[in-house]
């Protein structure tokens, strides 16, 4: 059986046999499905939980949104 794997920057299932695979000195894997979320997190630095179209970001969202929503209804 074909191991799943998730992409390190938005979070995307990686279909077998497709994307990118990254290891950092410190002999961290990372694995990319497309050349964007690549470029998004190696080259320009970028952290997912702060780029709007990742799952990071909208699960980050929806925590802060039920936060507040809880801090509104005790008042």
């Amino acid at each position: 059986m074909v191991e799943e794997k998730k992409c390190s920057f938005c979070g995307a299932t990686i279909a077998p046999g497709t994307g990118k695979m990254y290891v950092k000195k410190d002999g961290t894997v990372l694995f990319f499905d497309a050349n964007k979320c690549y470029k998004n997190m190696i080259l320009l630095k970028r952290v997912p939980r702060t780029t709007n179209w990742t799952e990071k970001a909208h699960v980050e969202k929806e925590a802060r949104l039920k936060a507040a929503a809880k801090a509104e209804s005790k008042e």
